[in-house]
């Protein structure tokens, strides 16, 4: 079996429309339309076997229109699970918490370089008590980001004081827990409890894989998860990284979905 933790797609009408700006800013053609269907015709194709789809809310306003599209995708898919999202302006943010553990979505997503807010600032502190109170996890970008050049809000040092600050927080760092960072991995996050680190787009982010494998040998097999980043990486692809790593057919489990299960279907 093969977990995706970290994909992505969009409401029909407005896929093309997600679509375009981060075709034009990376110059990656994405692999599938956006589209549910796309993604899960993808998946069927390259051996994936479910796949989380990470949904964010960029502001306040967005927040439970994303949620409800979060909500439809886990009540009606049998191979999408949906991770919610939240924002540190909401003013009904518990009560969307509240509403997507209600169908049975146990994390959520959040991309702090689309916000106003490093992720150490103290406006999150809100969303990430409530988060440790309500049992949810937070799968949040790290590291650099093209849409953000000349800010990371993610940094594995300012990670690391999210953590400090919040100890029963389950938080996974995507992209190896700081894209381009992989040093300061090492140095700030890697052995941390409750810590989990997903591998999106690796294929293309690090094709020497010489930090991936000490990054993975330093924080433990059991809190690495599979990522593609789909559609801006094919999933094939990730798989074949994964595999490219020689870490043996029991770690490879572990990281292509025994991890995983752990988290979504407690």
């Amino acid at each position: 079996m093969i977990i995706d933790f970290h994909a992505h797609c969009f409401p029909d009408a407005i896929a093309p429309k997600a679509l375009a700006p981060m075709q034009n800013l990376t110059g990656i053609t994405p692999c599938y339309d956006g589209t549910a269907s796309g993604l899960s015709e993808k998946m069927k194709a390259d051996g994936i076997d479910f796949s989380v789809v990470c949904n964010i809310a960029t502001n306040a306003h967005q927040l439970a229109k994303v949620n409800s599209f979060a909500i439809d995708i886990n009540d009606f898919s049998q191979t999408l699970i949906a991770l919610g999202s939240a924002h540190p302006d909401s003013e009904i943010l518990e009560d969307e918490l509240q509403r997507l553990i209600d169908h049975d979505i146990r994390g959520i997503k959040i991309h702090p370089e689309y916000m106003p807010y490093y992720i150490d600032d103290p406006e999150w502190d809100r969303v990430f008590s409530l988060c440790e109170e309500m049992g949810i996890f937070v799968l949040s970008h790290t590291g650099f980001d093209l849409v953000s050049p000349d800010k990371t809000a993610s940094t594995p040092d300012r990670v690391a004081k999210v953590l400090d600050r919040h100890p029963n927080l389950t938080f996974i760092g995507a992209h190896m827990g700081g894209n381009r960072f992989y040093p300061q991995v090492l140095e700030y996050l890697c052995g941390r409890p409750n810590l989990y680190l997903d591998t999106a787009i690796m294929s293309r982010l690090d094709k020497n894989n010489l930090y991936v494998s000490r990054i993975i040998e330093s924080h433990g097999v059991d809190r690495i998860l599979f990522g593609t980043d789909a559609p801006w990486s094919e999933p094939k692809n990730e798989v074949a990284f994964i595999k490219s790593l020689g870490l043996g057919k029991e770690n490879e489990e572990k990281i292509f979905h025994l991890n995983a299960e752990g988290l979504l279907f407690r």
